[in-house]
């Protein structure tokens, strides 16, 4: 199971002027191998309160460095501290690399790649195009970028290098909601109508082999749903998320779960170790794993990560929101803990199995 480390920052530095770029270095007994489009999570005591906070790695494995990209977010405490105090040489608790945002890259593979990141979800693409292009020669990838305004574009000046290192074979396109060109359609929000413009004039969708988006969910459901009605299957799209939480699901389910209702057993298996825990109709497994001092692995609580993955060895469970675990994952018995609420006497579940 994954574990907190201890990496050491090596560089901070500003990408646009709330965001900034942090480079780590790993121990020197683990090498911290990465596959392009993972993310890591990163733990810190603020008065007392941990926070676990998830960030993608928007460096690529040839370039021989561990690099995040943190935005500020209004009321966001570990982004800001990360903007504004965050230093050289200081030491951050993060989790080895997880998450399955990627693609099998093969040098002798010719495909087409089309990215859609929306603000802070260029970080997994950018590593996913960079290994791309630098791994994959005969590939192309296409690259549609929203952002609010020029000023808010991360990463801008690497792209445009990225443009000129790698001449006809990666073609971005910004969509900005002011500041952008007379050109109406690289103008406002992207959504169904601006995708079906997009597809008609600059992106030839029967082309494309595998498509890559991150970013708010309400832009990427509409991006997803586009791409499908254009042709693209459902395993030809892959999904990263960007969220804090998931609002009323579990207020939902309090409302479903009858009072009276009888307690479950829960067996958890971490590291090996079981452990026989009673488990509420209105608790999650992971919070009762937590409530009962197990380490459980989580970071985002809100079904976005698959940190807190566990594969379902008895019973059964409702998993009230999944925007992390592949279809297949599913069918194997695997759940996200976070969103996972048991549904008969007895439930078993293992932490160890990925």
């Amino acid at each position: 199971m994954a574990r907190f480390h201890k990496l050491t920052v090596s560089d901070v530095r500003k990408t646009i002027r709330d965001a900034v770029v942090v480079s780590l270095t790993p121990p020197k007994d683990m090498g911290f191998e990465f596959i392009p489009g993972q993310y890591l999570t990163f733990r810190r005591d603020f008065d007392g309160t941990e926070l676990r906070r998830s960030y993608s790695i928007c460096s690529a494995p040839h370039e021989g460095q561990l690099q995040v990209g943190i935005k500020k977010v209004a009321g966001g405490a570990f982004s800001t501290w990360a903007n504004d105090e965050l230093e050289i040489g200081m030491e951050l608790e993060v989790m080895e690399p997880m998450g399955t945002f990627h693609t099998p890259i093969v040098e002798t593979q010719q495909k087409q790649y089309l990215g859609f990141a929306g603000g802070s979800g260029i970080t997994p693409v950018l590593s996913i195009l960079k290994s791309v292009l630098q791994q994959e020669p005969l590939s192309q990838f296409t690259l549609v970028y929203a952002n609010r305004g020029v000023n808010t574009i991360m990463f801008r000046e690497e792209l445009e290098d990225l443009k000129n290192r790698f001449m006809g074979r990666l073609n971005v396109v910004h969509v900005l909601e002011s500041g952008a060109e007379d050109i109406e359609l690289f103008r406002g929000r992207i959504d169904a109508e601006k995708c079906a413009g997009l597809f008609e004039h600059w992106i030839d969708v029967e082309q494309v082999d595998t498509a890559f988006i991150c970013g708010p969910e309400p832009m990427m459901l509409a991006i997803a749903a586009a791409l499908e009605d254009h042709g693209l299957a459902k395993e030809q799209i892959k999904f990263e998320l960007f969220a804090s939480a998931q609002v009323g699901q579990l207020k939902q389910r309090r409302q479903q779960v009858g009072a009276d209702q009888a307690k479950s057993q829960l067996r958890v298996l971490i590291d090996g170790t079981p452990h026989e825990l009673e488990m509420d109709p209105q608790t999650s497994v992971l919070d009762t794993a937590l409530e009962n001092a197990l380490d459980a692995p989580y970071a985002c609580k809100a079904g976005v990560c698959s940190t807190c993955k566990c594969k379902v060895l008895e019973g059964e469970v409702e998993m009230l929101a999944n925007h992390a675990l592949e279809d297949y994952e599913v069918e194997r018995g695997f759940v996200l803990s976070c969103q996972s609420y048991a549904l008969s006497d007895k439930v078993v579940v293992d932490y160890d199995q990925h």
